[in-house]
């Protein structure tokens, strides 16, 4: 079962650019990573119990890079914390819910990460992420 809202991700073209403006509503930033399996550069903010993620595409061919040319900036998904990624996902996809990643992939800060297809998610790009 899903625990809380996580983190939201918000696609930029540069996290140095973005940052400024996180920063300047008194946020600071928490460190900065580049995660190679989704072929993007993070900053994260925590806010709350929440992060601000923003996504830098570090390849035109990363799923942000073609977020960017499609969407341009803002927000590109919702993540949501969980202690089973795994049975999220096979529960999920029972109720006949597309899923991108069938089995959880590694993301920022050490996580599994998985997504959910936004065309089964009322258009909302979907992720579950567990530590």
């Amino acid at each position: 079962m899903v625990k809380k809202i996580d983190h939201i991700g918000i696609a930029v073209k540069s996290v140095a650019e973005a940052r400024l403006f996180y920063e300047n509503l008194g946020l600071v930033c928490e460190k900065i990573e580049v995660v190679e399996s989704q072929m993007v550069k993070t900053a994260f903010f925590q806010i709350g119990e929440i992060h601000i993620e923003l996504l830098e595409p570090t390849s035109e061919h990363s799923a942000v890079a073609k977020f960017l040319a499609k969407n341009g900036e803002g927000v590109h998904h919702i993540a949501y914390k969980t202690d089973d990624i795994q049975g999220e996902l096979d529960n999920i996809s029972k109720t006949g819910c597309k899923l991108i990643h069938e089995t959880p992939i590694a993301g920022a800060g050490g996580k599994q990460v998985a997504f959910l297809h936004p065309k089964s998610t009322f258009g909302v790009l979907t992720e579950f992420c567990m530590k």
